[in-house]
């Protein structure tokens, strides 16, 4: 059996869309729904028990527990806005350390989410070797609560036993709930439908122009790929990025956005608000030699075929989630 924390957000639910591919429904889904539109991400899926975040630990520590092969920690306050750092602080490293531990003790594959937001400004390059984590200096409250955790299992030299997973700007379905964190290709596709353009955020850099800021897009059918494989491969330990190792450009994504829907491209630049100018990332692309040398045979896909699979598959689709093969009953 399968855990999956964070199961009805966005990598979470995907990965339990990706299991009942395979036919496996015997998933619990760990969660909290609260006011959102996120039980949306459930509706189309199978699964066999769902759990209160808060209540899954009380059921770890009283139940008997030997039927859970593998529990996937994708449960996170992932919004780099946020600003409420007890917040972060119990929910991003107190419950993952509480996840991790009791994992450890129970010879439980263990694969967490952490983040490229503990990059930072990339500054210190993007390099997932441990002995580089130590230097990095994220930008935000949201990257130092996923920070922290990496340097806590390598300093108690848990990491040896568990996976992290530094994922860099995923998009796809089932992200619709995430309101301002969406992705490019999520607000790009509404506003052109809306409105015929796009807008992004101006340069305040020389050495970029507007547009030109560039991410390490990754699309969530890739990610899961990996993330099966390293379910398969408990000797695979450690945190490693997931991206392409290619960073494009805002304007790349815009217009594979535009060409998927076959519009003409419009693109309106304006300025980037104050509060975020310092915090920016302008150039972000992952070092995924460490996850090649492990062995893990996954190919991305290109950027242009993955808005394409997500635009014309999902978002123009009547019902645009992620739905199960496995029928019920």
């Amino acid at each position: 059996m399968i855990v999956i924390t964070g199961g009805a957000g966005f990598i979470g639910s995907a990965m339990l869309w990706h299991l009942n591919q395979q036919g496996i429904s015997d998933a619990f889904v760990v969660d909290e729904l609260s006011k959102t539109e996120k039980w949306q991400n459930l509706a189309g899926l199978q699964f066999s028990e769902y759990f209160h975040k808060n209540e899954f630990l009380d059921y770890l520590l009283n139940e008997k527990n030997s039927d859970i092969d593998a529990i996937i920690h994708m449960g996170a306050i992932s919004a780099t806005t946020e600003t409420d750092a007890d917040l972060l602080m119990k929910n991003n490293f107190e419950y993952t350390k509480s996840l991790a531990l009791f994992s450890v003790q129970h010879n439980i594959r263990f694969i967490y989410a952490s983040s490229a937001a503990t990059y930072g400004n990339g500054d210190m390059g993007y390099s997932d070797e441990l002995a580089d984590t130590f230097k990095l200096r994220p930008l935000n409250m949201y990257g130092y609560s996923k920070h922290l955790f990496d340097l806590w299992a390598i300093k108690n030299e848990i990491i040896n036993k568990i996976v992290g997973l530094k994922f860099f700007n995923v998009f796809g379905p089932n992200e619709y709930h995430k309101d301002d964190m969406t992705s490019v290709v999520f607000k790009a596709y509404h506003q052109i439908l809306e409105t015929g353009k796009v807008r992004l955020f101006k340069s305040h850099r020389p050495d970029f122009t507007d547009g030109g800021q560039s991410r390490d897009f990754v699309y969530v059918k890739d990610c899961l790929k990996v993330m099966q494989w390293l379910m398969e491969n408990p000797q695979v330990n450690g945190v490693y990025n997931i991206g392409t190792g290619k960073a494009r450009s805002f304007y790349d994504l815009t217009a594979a956005t535009f060409a998927a829907m076959d519009k003409p491209i419009n693109i309106e630049y304006f300025p980037m608000p104050e509060h975020l100018q310092g915090k920016y990332q302008y150039f972000t692309q992952a070092d995924m030699s460490k996850l090649q040398q492990a062995g893990c045979p996954v190919t991305f896909g290109s950027l242009e075929e993955n808005v394409k699979d997500y635009v014309q598959n999902h978002l123009m689709q009547p019902i645009p989630y992620l739905q199960s093969n496995i029928s019920q009953g």
